[in-house]
């Protein structure tokens, strides 16, 4: 999460240095504003214009890019919390921006209410997982992004744009996955549809087995995702899918075991020893891929499509076409396999269906992810360099608020609507008060 050293002065802060969630990144802002109102919103970004300062809006830190960074004025949303209105006619939730996505389940789930896809974490607030093209995984079902409806943004002339597909639509196709270049996102509205039961159903497999039958895994289920522990032939599996019921939901022992300890605890141990002794790890990651066992579990959406992170960690991940995933998995193995590389965490790989945001990275394409991760403070660049040069081979898209090394040039040839994105920003940000370093290089001037 992110952190901010500062001191409180009527409604603003005298700003210390800004950290994300995994230490990457950091920031000296000149000014911290953290608004209770729209209107204090609208009035940050009017005096911050005519100080001339740049204007950033940061939630939890969990992007692991500079997406968020400024030394001008730093916005914190987390004020802006709460369900503002429910309508159980149109199947949608209006909330305001800085929920946090955990606030939001649990709020939707006494209502017995459910988004229908989420990502594996929900620390992150509404705005900051929509804006980067935060997703889970699905066949049918989309990023969390594509279940917006509607949404309140404010400009960098400080006034409140509606956008939906009927009002400004052309800002809505491009600011469901901003990245924070056209303004702040005040509310969102989300299609909801009523509570329902997720069977999971989490199993080893062989690579050799996952690889050669995912494209049925991915038909067959709902949601399907896996992992492969690198040095080694094993995997993780998991699929959900819609149950009647009952629920069945892991017992709080079984659960403790699986979550906490083999997937924090222990886990932490490993790459804690990893790090100091890289030697160690491909017998760790051995041992440790076997020591995940199969489990099945029936429980409300949250609660099956997410679990806690807490050993801490470096991430890339690009979205590719759907039908080089496997391909692009198997190169990635050759590469580890060949080289010096001692990796400790395993490389995820989850799926989604096209959708029609302009720069999600699921747009106009069916897709696959593949994630790759680095503990904490052990060196990433030379893993991540040789897996870039894999997945942009295939015309990978990085996710937005994940590490990589790509510019707006190359985003212009894998994105056919980059243009469209880049139009709408020149009419609503021309001087670039949202601006940045990272939006300069992925976006262009």
């Amino acid at each position: 999460m992110g952190t901010q050293s500062s001191t409180r002065t009527a409604g603003a802060t005298t700003p210390g240095t800004w950290r994300n969630w995994a230490g990457n990144v950091t920031a000296r802002p000149a000014r911290v504003v953290a608004p209770r109102t729209v209107e204090e919103v609208r009035e940050a970004v009017r005096r911050a214009a005519a100080d001339g300062l740049k204007v950033k809006a940061v939630g939890t830190g969990h992007s692991f890019t500079s997406a968020a960074a400024t030394d001008g004025v730093l916005v914190r949303p987390q004020a802006l919390a709460g369900i503002q209105r429910i309508d159980r006619e149109a199947g949608t939730v209006t909330v305001a921006a800085g929920t946090a996505l955990k606030d939001l389940n649990a709020a939707l789930a006494r209502e017995g209410l459910s988004l229908t896809n989420m990502g594996d974490i929900m620390e992150q607030t509404v705005s900051g997982a929509t804006s980067t093209g935060t997703h889970g995984t699905g066949r049918d079902s989309a990023s969390i992004a594509a279940q917006i409806r509607s949404l309140d943004l404010v400009t960098a002339d400080g006034e409140l744009l509606t956008c939906s597909e009927k009002e400004n639509p052309e800002v809505f196709a491009a600011a469901r996955v901003g990245i924070g270049a056209l303004g702040i996102v005040t509310s969102i509205t989300f299609a909801v549809e009523p509570l329902f039961l997720l069977t999971a159903r989490e199993e080893p497999m062989s690579f050799e087995r996952v690889t050669d039958e995912f494209e049925q895994h991915w038909a067959e289920n709902e949601h399907f995702e896996f992992y492969w522990f690198p040095h080694t032939g094993n995997c993780n599996t998991k699929r959900n899918n819609r149950s009647a019921g009952p629920a069945a939901p892991n017992g709080p022992v079984s659960g403790w075991i699986e979550d906490e300890l083999l997937s924090n605890g222990v886990f932490q141990a490993a790459c804690s020893l990893g790090r100091a002794v890289p030697a160690t790890i491909p017998s760790i990651a051995r041992v440790a891929s076997r020591a995940l066992s199969a489990r099945t579990y029936t429980d409300i959406p949250y609660k099956v499509f997410t679990s806690p992170r807490r050993v801490r960690f470096v991430e890339m991940e690009y979205a590719l076409p759907r039908e080089a995933a496997v391909g692009t998995l198997r190169e990635l193995r050759a590469m580890v396999d060949a080289s010096d590389l001692r990796i400790s965490f395993p490389v995820e790989v989850r799926t989604a269906p096209a959708d029609d945001i302009a720069l999600s990275t699921a747009s106009g394409r069916e897709t696959a992810y593949v994630a790759v991760h680095m503990y904490k403070g052990t060196p990433y660049q030379a893993y991540f360099t040789a897996a870039e040069r894999i997945f942009t081979a295939h015309g990978g898209r990085p996710h937005w608020g994940k590490v990589h090394t790509r510019d707006a040039a190359y985003f212009s040839e894998v994105y056919p609507r980059f243009g469209e994105f880049t139009a709408v920003r020149d009419r609503l940000d021309p001087d670039r008060v949202f601006g940045n370093d990272y939006l300069r290089r992925v976006l262009g001037d």
